[in-house]
């Protein structure tokens, strides 16, 4: 049984096309169920915060989403705005194109940026975007988001053709080691499938799904 499972999911709204009221229907529904937070587009973060602020439900938002190619300035620049708008957590994109042509210190230092520009007001996780890595450059990729002092390590962004894999969050955590969060994001849509990328070692879920999910738990005898 895994206790307090609207815990575990970053309630997830991250569409271009995404209107006000689909940002409102997600707010709703994360006060009622008491999900980790609210994961959306920057845009949103002030309305949310407004929303949430009373309530334990976070703001998070996403950082050189869903490329990771803009510059590790912009990257900044756009942390310290979320932070002020209102979000306590960030999901950065790494430069995938800097990892695969080898610049590792190039993609340390894009980590470490956001990463410190978080620190002391943001949760900060790295997203991965497992889908276009190998397993040698997800271990790479892993290894520097941890060396950048990040606090999670995230599967995907859901807009590269795949998303999170049981295999790849085992991958994650086992390269990272038991203290260093886990996010299993792209794809998760159930119970079943939450309960694998738990049982990998993945910390946090995120779902645009999340309600579903956990009408799941009221079915499974082993919730």
């Amino acid at each position: 049984m895994i206790e307090n499972l609207a815990k575990y999911i970053d309630h997830t709204q991250l569409k271009p096309e995404t209107t006000k009221d689909k940002i409102t229907q997600i707010v709703n529904e994360a006060k009622e169920h008491e999900f980790a937070s609210v994961c959306v587009n920057p845009y949103w973060v002030p309305y949310c915060y407004e929303e949430l602020k009373d309530t334990s439900v976070k703001v998070c938002t996403v950082i050189g989403f869903p490329l990771g190619a803009t510059s590790t300035e912009v990257k900044v620049a756009e942390t310290k705005q979320a932070i002020k708008d209102g979000a306590t957590e960030v999901d950065m994109v790494i430069n995938v194109g800097a990892l695969k042509s080898g610049d590792d210190a190039a993609v340390k230092s894009d980590m470490e940026q956001v990463v410190n520009a978080a620190s002391g007001k943001a949760l900060s996780k790295v997203i991965i975007e497992t889908s276009l890595l190998s397993n040698d450059e997800k271990i790479r990729a892993c290894k520097l988001a941890k060396a950048s002092g990040a606090d999670f390590v995230k599967t995907s962004t859901g807009f590269s053709g795949g998303g999170a894999t049981v295999e790849d969050i085992r991958l994650m955590r086992e390269t990272v080691g038991p203290d260093m969060g886990v996010k299993a994001s792209g794809g998760v849509r159930d119970l079943e499938t939450t309960k694998a990328m738990i049982e990998a070692g993945a910390t946090r879920i995120g779902a645009s799904a999340g309600v579903s999910i956990l009408q799941g738990v009221k079915s499974d005898s082993d919730y």
